[in-house]
């Protein structure tokens, strides 16, 4: 079992930037898992955001988000991260950490483990 705590939400401007944090327990489990940022905006379904092999040799991103987000791991601190920088207000949404096996579930949206969530609110 893994259990994954987001935090780093917030409410920020258009253009401003805000890095979020999933910390993972147990450790010796994270660094074996792929992980990953998915959200949800109201009203919408939960979308796939950014993924990371353990070993942070690959990376996915949704169209959406490419060139503006970086998510990146502290395989020491059992750490995720996503940095997120020129910020929209259609980036509000609700964050969620995740883990999964392999990438490709990550990316398919299927991992093993959800984190509770963290809200990111950008108003314009």
């Amino acid at each position: 079992q893994v259990q994954l705590v987001e935090s780093g939400g917030g409410l920020v401007q258009a253009g401003d930037s805000l890095r979020l944090s999933c910390t993972a327990s147990p450790g010796r489990v994270f660094r074996m898992y792929a992980m990953g940022w998915f959200r949800q905006a109201p009203g919408k379904e939960r979308e796939f955001v950014a993924g990371l092999t353990w070993g942070s040799t690959t990376s996915e991103y949704a169209a959406s988000v490419k060139g503006r987000f970086t998510i990146s791991r502290d395989n020491a601190k059992n750490m995720v991260f996503l940095q997120m920088n020129n910020l929209r207000p259609e980036d509000t949404a609700v964050y969620y950490c995740a883990a999964a096996e392999y990438l490709s579930r990550v990316y398919e949206g299927t991992p093993d483990y959800w984190g509770q969530g963290t809200q990111v609110t950008v108003s314009s």
